[in-house]
């Protein structure tokens, strides 16, 4: 969509491999929603395999304008949804690797997603 919003969402995987740490910073967001991790490829949409805000369903509404630190946690295999549920997170790590994943802040006025970008 023609927005001014824009974020940045920052990964780092445990040494392990079996927790993903995120953090996500988001600018100029207005009744911001929801945001999730979904498999995709670019230009193509895709189900959500991970919550990032809030951390499990359901939507939480930030009403107003936002910037900052939208989310910050971790993600472990128990927390992976649609295609990728009950699969390890080193799964989720593949597809990210690939190209295959993106992260989508959802909005009231864009409840399809606001800003959206693919993880490399």
């Amino acid at each position: 969509v023609d927005t001014v919003s824009q974020g940045q969402a920052i990964f780092k995987l445990s040494d392990d491999g079996a927790s993903l740490h995120y953090t996500l910073i988001v600018a100029n967001l207005e009744d911001t929603l929801q945001s999730h991790i979904h498999v995709g490829p670019a230009g193509a949409n895709g189900s959500v395999v991970a919550f990032l805000y809030p951390p499990a369903p359901p939507a939480q509404l930030i009403e107003g304008r936002f910037s900052g630190v939208l989310a910050e946690g971790t993600i472990t295999a128990a927390d992976l949804r649609g295609p990728l549920s009950g699969m390890t997170l080193e799964a989720l790590v593949a597809e990210m690797v690939a190209g295959n994943t993106y992260v989508n802040v959802h909005t009231v006025s864009h409840p399809g997603g606001e800003i959206r970008g693919q993880i490399q």
